[in-house]
This record gives C-alpha cells, sequence and structure tokens, in this order.
C-alpha cells in the first residue's frame, strides 16, 4: 500500500519478537554458537533496511510505516516461515514506495528475498489502459511469482491482511475496492492454500466494509446468545469428554468455537435461513491423536446425541483440494438445538489453521534450499491459470477466470483408476474430460457415468465414476458452451475453435501473398530473417500470426508486400535517393499553413469534405482529390481504389494538421467495422463494455447469426484519431468469442 505525507499521531511500538531478535543480533557470537545467527541476522538485516528506507513516511492512520512491515512479518513469523520469507515481509514494499531496485535487494539479502518480493510488488510503475487491465496484469504477474514459489502468495496474503485491519482509515470509495478485490481473491486463495485463520479473518473484515448493516446485525445476533451457547458447547464437550474416557482414550481435546460471521451470514442467505435455523452458528472440536481414534469418536458422538441424516462428511477418507482433513457430522446437542462437531488429528488440525505453511519442502542443493512450488499435485488449478495467462489477453475475461478456478469444488467426481476430480455444482462430463486434460476434452465423443452412457449435458454428482470415450477425429461443439460451468471447459472449447479457424486465415494469408510474390523461393522466403522482421514491423510475434491476420484481413497484402520490400532494401547498401511524396502528386504549389484551424493542411480557405468511400481518421495518410462540380476536395485515405482512379493532375497532396489540446471539444470520424463472433448469450454487451472502456460512441448496431453458431456484428462508431482505433482493435480482439475484427470499406495500404 502506498505511503502517505501525514503527520505521525501514533508512536510505533516494536514488537517483543522483533526486540528478542535484534537482542540476539547483538550478541554476536555468542549466538552464532547456537546455529541460529545466520537467521536472525537476515532478520534483522531486513528490519533495518526497511526502518531507514521508509523514515519519514507514515500511513494514512497516522503510524510510521515502517508499522506495516513489521506487522506483517510478524503475521509470517506466527505462520512458521523462514527468514527469508520474514524478510521479504519487511521489504515488500520497498521497490515500489522508494527508490531500491530489485537488484540491490538480492545483493544485500540473496536471490531468495529478492524473488519474494518481486512476486509481492505491484506493477504501479507501468502504464494500463484501465484499471481493470492494471489489476490483471497484477495477478498475471503474481501467480508466474507462485509458479516459482508458492511462498510468494503467503507474503501477499499477509500483507493484504494488515492492511485489512487498518482499511478504516482510507476514503470510503477506495475500501470498498479493496473489500470487494479482498473477498473475490485473497480470501479464496487463502482459503486454497488451506490457511483458515487467514481466510476467515479476511472475509469477515471484507463483510464489514461491504455489507456494515448486515455485518452489525450478525454481530448482534452471535454476541446476544453467547453465553447461553458457551455454556451449551462446554456441557457438551463435558459429556463427550467423559464417554471418550469410558473407551479408553484419555489424550483429547475438545472445546467449543463460535463459526466467523460471513460464513454464518453465506449460509443464512444459501438456505433462506433464520439465524437460530443454521446447525453450525458454533461448533465442537474434538482434537484426537490419530485417524483410528477420530473414528471412535464418531461412534461416541452419534451414540451420544441423535445425528442429523445427511449432515456427515468425511473429509479424512477423501480430503477437500485444499488438503483439509476433518470429520464433520450435525447433531441434535442439548435443549434439542443443531450442533456440528468436526473430529481431526492434532496434525490435520494445524493443516487446517495454517494451511500450506504446514508443509513447507525444502531440499538441500549446494548449501541452498530449493523451493515450494506449484509441481506439486495439490496446486493443479494454479497451474490452470498459468495455462491460461497466454490464451486469455482480454482482462475482464481473465479476472474471472481467476475468481471462478478460485473456489473449491462442491462435487468429487471419480476417474476409473479411483483418481479424485473435484468440480463445481452442475459441471458435466465435458468439464470433466477438460479437468483431466485439454486433449481428452477436445476429442471428447461420450461418456460413461457409473458405468452407463448418459448425454454429456448430464450434471454430475458427488461420488460419480466418469469414464470419457474419445475418438481421433471429435472436436468440441460449440453446443457445449450452452452447458459446460467450469471457466476452464469454457476457455478451451472457444480457443480450439479460433484455432480451427486460423488454420483457414493462415491457409489463405500464405496463398494471397504467394500469389503476389510468386512461388519461386517462396517457402525460403517465408523461413528468412527479412521476413520475421517484416511481421515485427507490423505489429506481429511471428510470420505465421503475419499471415493469419493476412487472411482474415486485418492488414492489407499492399502493406506486408510494402514492409518486405523495405526490410529487404534496408540490408543492402544504402543509395541516396531523393525524397518523393507518396502516390500521386500535383506539379501545383499547395500552402500548407500550420496555424490553421483546420483539421487538415492543405486546403484552407477551400471548400473540402472527407471521403465516405474511405472514412479517412488523423492518423492515416491522406490524398485530396479536386471533385468535378461544386464540391470542391474529396479527402480520400491514401490507397483508396476510387482516388487510385484519379489523374495526377486533380490531387492535391495534404495532411492532418496537429490536433489541437486545447480545443474544448475534440471531434470524432465516423468509422464502420465488421466483427466476427462465436454467437452466445452476453457477446454484444461484452464488445459494447471495451467500446466504452475507450470512450468510444457507438452510432448503430447490426447482427447477423448463422447456422453454426456463429454471428457477424457491425457497427458504427465514432473515433478521435487512428490510434484510438488500433487501441480498440486490440481490445476486441482479445476476448475469447472474437474470431475477427475489421474495419469495413479496408483500402490497400
Amino acid at each position: 500500500m502506498n505511503v502517505t505525507a501525514t503527520v505521525p499521531t501514533t508512536p510505533f511500538v516494536v514488537p517483543d519478537w522483533l526486540q528478542e531478535c535484534l537482542l540476539t543480533q547483538q550478541k554476536g557470537s555468542e549466538a552464532n554458537a547456537t546455529g541460529h545467527f545466520e537467521e536472525t541476522d537476515l532478520i534483522c538485516r531486513a528490519f533495518e533496511f526497511a526502518y531507514q528506507l521508509h523514515e519519514g513516511q507514515y500511513r494514512a492512520s497516522g503510524e510510521p510505516y515502517i508499522a506495516h512491515p513489521v506487522a506483517v512479518s510478524g503475521l509470517l513469523r506466527d505462520l512458521g516461515g523462514s527468514s527469508a520469507m520474514i524478510a521479504a515481509g519487511f521489504l515488500h514494499d520497498v521497490v515500489e514506495d522508494t527508490e531500491v531496485t530489485a537488484e540491490e535487494i538480492e545483493e544485500r539479502f540473496g536471490p531468495e528475498v529478492r524473488r519474494l518480493v518481486e512476486g509481492v510488488t505491484k506493477l504501479s510503475k507501468f502504464n494500463f489502459s484501465s484499471k481493470r487491465e492494471r489489476q490483471a496484469e497484477n495477478f498475471r504477474r503474481m501467480f508466474l511469482a507462485m509458479a516459482q514459489d508458492i511462498r510468494v502468495i503467503v507474503v501477499k496474503l499477509a500483507d493484504r491482511l494488515h492492511n485489512m485491519r487498518t482499511l478504516e482509515h482510507l476514503p470510503d470509495a477506495k475500501r470498498r475496492s479493496i473489500a470487494q478485490e479482498t473477498r473475490e481473491i485473497f480470501a479464496p486463495l487463502a482459503n486454497r492454500l488451506g490457511i483458515g485463520r487467514f481466510k476467515w479473518e479476511l472475509e469477515d473484515l471484507s463483510f464489514k466494509y461491504l455489507e456494515p448493516e448486515a455485518y452489525r446485525e450478525m454481530q448482534q445476533l452471535v454476541s446476544e446468545k453467547r453465553t447461553d451457547r458457551e455454556e451449551r458447547l462446554n456441557k457438551v464437550a463435558e459429556i463427550l469428554r467423559d464417554r471418550l474416557q469410558q473407551i479408553g482414550v484419555q489424550h483429547s481435546e475438545i472445546s467449543g468455537r463460535p463459526k466467523h460471521l460471513y460464513g454464518i451470514y453465506q449460509k443464512m442467505q444459501r438456505q433462506q435461513k433464520e439465524f437460530h435455523e443454521i446447525y453450525d452458528v458454533a461448533a465442537v472440536r474434538v482434537i484426537m491423536q490419530n485417524n483410528d481414534e477420530c473414528y471412535r469418536a464418531l461412534a461416541v458422538v452419534h451414540d451420544s446425541f441423535r445425528p442429523i441424516p445427511g449432515r456427515f462428511k468425511d473429509y479424512i477418507g477423501l480430503p477437500k483440494s485444499n488438503r483439509y482433513q476433518s470429520l464433520h457430522t450435525s447433531v441434535i446437542g442439548l435443549n434439542g438445538r443443531p450442533l456440528e462437531v468436526q473430529i481431526r488429528t492434532v496434525e490435520m488440525h494445524h493443516v487446517a489453521e495454517y494451511g500450506i505453511a504446514a508443509h513447507w519442502k525444502y531440499k538441500e542443493t549446494g548449501g541452498s534450499s530449493t523451493l515450494l512450488t506449484a509441481s506439486d499435485e495439490k496446486f493443479t488449478w494454479l497451474r490452470q491459470l498459468l495455462e491460461w495467462q497466454s490464451d486469455l489477453k482480454d482482462a475482464q475475461e481473465y479476472l474471472e477466470s481467476v475468481k471462478d478456478n478460485l473456489f473449491d469444488g462442491d462435487v468429487y467426481a471419480f476417474t476409473p483408476k479411483g483418481d479424485v476430480v473435484p468440480l463445481c455444482p452442475g459441471a458435466t462430463s465435458v468439464d470433466f474430460a477438460y479437468r483431466i486434460h485439454t486433449e481428452v476434452g477436445n476429442h471428447c465423443a461420450g461418456a460413461k457415468v457409473n458405468g452407463r452412457i448418459v448425454t454429456l449435458d448430464t450434471p454430475l454428482q458427488n461420488g460419480d465414476i466418469v469414464e470419457i470415450l474419445t475418438q481421433k477425429n471429435s472436436h468440441p461443439s460449440l453446443d457445449w458452451l450452452n452447458f459446460v460451468v467450469t471457466s476452464g471447459a469454457r476457455n478451451r472449447i472457444r480457443q480450439w475453435y479460433k484455432r480451427s479457424h486460423r488454420d483457414e486465415n493462415l491457409l489463405r494469408g500464405r496463398e494471397l501473398l504467394e500469389k503476389e510474390l510468386g512461388k519461386s523461393g517462396f517457402d525460403a522466403l517465408l523461413k528468412s530473417q527479412p521476413m520475421q522482421v517484416t511481421a515485427e514491423r507490423c505489429n506481429y510475434h511471428s510470420v505465421e500470426d503475419l499471415l493469419a491476420a493476412l487472411g482474415y484481413g486485418e492488414v492489407t497484402l499492399s502493406l506486408v508486400v510494402n514492409r518486405l520490400r523495405e526490410t529487404v532494401k534496408a540490408q543492402q547498401p544504402v543509395v541516396p535517393v531523393p525524397e518523393v511524396l507518396p502516390l500521386h502528386t500535383s506539379t501545383r504549389p499547395v500552402p500548407v499553413a500550420p496555424t490553421s484551424k483546420s483539421p487538415i493542411a492543405g486546403v484552407e480557405g477551400l471548400l473540402y469534405h472527407l471521403a465516405g468511400c474511405c472514412n479517412p481518421v488523423p492518423g492515416e495518410r491522406i490524398i485530396g482529390v479536386v471533385t468535378r462540380g461544386s464540391h470542391g476536395i474529396s479527402i480520400h485515405r491514401q490507397g483508396c481504389h476510387n482516388s487510385d482512379q484519379i489523374p495526377g493532375d486533380r490531387l492535391v497532396p495534404v495532411s492532418w494538421n496537429p490536433i489541437d489540446e486545447e480545443r474544448a471539444r475534440p471531434q470524432n470520424y465516423p468509422v464502420d467495422i465488421q466483427i466476427d463472433v462465436i454467437d452466445r448469450v452476453g457477446v454484444l454487451k461484452d464488445i459494447l463494455s471495451r467500446l466504452t472502456d475507450n470512450n468510444i460512441n457507438v452510432r448503430n448496431a447490426q447482427v447477423k447469426t448463422f447456422p453454426d453458431q456463429t454471428a457477424t456484428i457491425n457497427l458504427g462508431i465514432d473515433i478521435r484519431d487512428h490510434a484510438q482505433l488500433e487501441r480498440t482493435f486490440s481490445q476486441v480482439k482479445k476476448l475469447s468469442d472474437v474470431l475477427n475484427i475489421r474495419r469495413l470499406n479496408q483500402i490497400e495500404d
């Protein structure tokens, strides 16, 4: 979080653990004998460096800024983080808020600390076209860093948790924005990593700022019955403790705990129930020594209190995807009140509270530790997010897929070999197939569920055994988009469809270029360095991308050929040539008045109009044509087929005047575009949203649908200049459902 220039109103108090650490460092050699000096020294040096850098900086609360990184490091220490993690907690804001570079961090504290700090640092020093694009790029970078070292997100979660604890000092709009992002991204991330203590507090704090009235109401409801509830839970714990001792279980820990406010509120909303009807406003937790004792304790619970049918879940035999394990059962407790009982081992309880922090793994390689990476099975969700990095170019689509994929699946289906596949409610065999592997989904021809062939749109249930039937020649159907529910399946189907069209466009682009240049040596030319340079000059990463763009009209044939000739010429010995005007030029001198208020230089004092055949806009090369009759000069884009047929003596060299930034209202120019899309509900709305993001007015819209479930959208829009048009094309093309976008009346450049 960025610093402020507030005068300090709150003193900074060094916590006990940090004072102890600094004292140990001062002892030096004595501590070295214990083997902990290096770790202590790293932590203390990081604190001292951060303290110096943040000196004179203050938070919105008025406290010295250093209090924030110290609090973050304290949270990481409580989780059992390594010295490198704690050091990264102190330093996580220095690259963003000071002049210190990542290279200096590595020089002072090593590559491990640098990697963690860089992974957490936001991209605030880069420019993005929208807040949503900035947010998406931040998450892309964060997930890439997580793939290298999962501890990055733990540092980020600690950072976010302390910011949420001090959120009341920010303006209301910013509070809500941060709380919304926390609820949608960071709380689910904490849950995915199994860090229950972070997840619950992040959710409750988000609840407090997003729905303050409901939060206060839940606080009141929970506190009103607290004394009665605690008394009832203590009696239940005493009964269970006595019964367990009777069967020879001596080492059990039984306690009651209230559920967090947002969890209760969610359940009330989801089940449409009142507060007193919720089973697990509070729960009794039973901690045993091993798995066998857990199941024995379950028998005691069901023997002591009447179990509620359908309210038992065995997360020991079938752990959640975040590795949470416990037995959950709901019973009718004292006074006929429903009660939830959770039974787990000490180790399971540690995992439930600390999540991934309970699984820190290190392997010694040459004296340094390798890192906990995303290669483990429990991070399949992270690998899927990384796979979508390249597929989902649109910021909003990427953010939606992130939010969708972070939530735990409630449906557990099995492969024929017994592997568990977690899915969300309503998931189908197609969702299952794509969760197994992209190619399994792309070649899915049918499915068997529990040995019976079912239709692909049949929702799967808990415990279903699913066998996907594949065929080499099978491919996705756009009909699948009507019933798949997971982002992974939906995006893979769209990507396959776009790729299938890409092959057609690639072939067409190749044919167009070959026809223009000739077959002789054409294949060698495509693989040559000048052709790659040409592709890059046309803003494409590869020659294939350029050919595909040529095939669907995103770039013109003459532009590609001209760029290629320029590239080849540039690599030959340079011969001085006189400057010439592009296209045809007139022998008549035309005065140019840069200070003229006309947007076009070269027509001062003359009647002129923009040609409707090509609709030129500022930033494009233009040519004037003297019309017959009294219509003055018609302004065309250079290369317009109508102006190409005009004799040279009727052509007038003209150009756009620089835009007057001080004009009260910028002038807009009409442009007609055509967009080919995968037909689905909401696709036009998504496209119009991107246009709105770029401040573009839509004059008219027409949609035509086709039997193959594609559609063509014709839009008339108003554009300020060519740069805005190109930026808009780039934004719209990133949408997964967009197959092609082109400007109507396309001309040869």
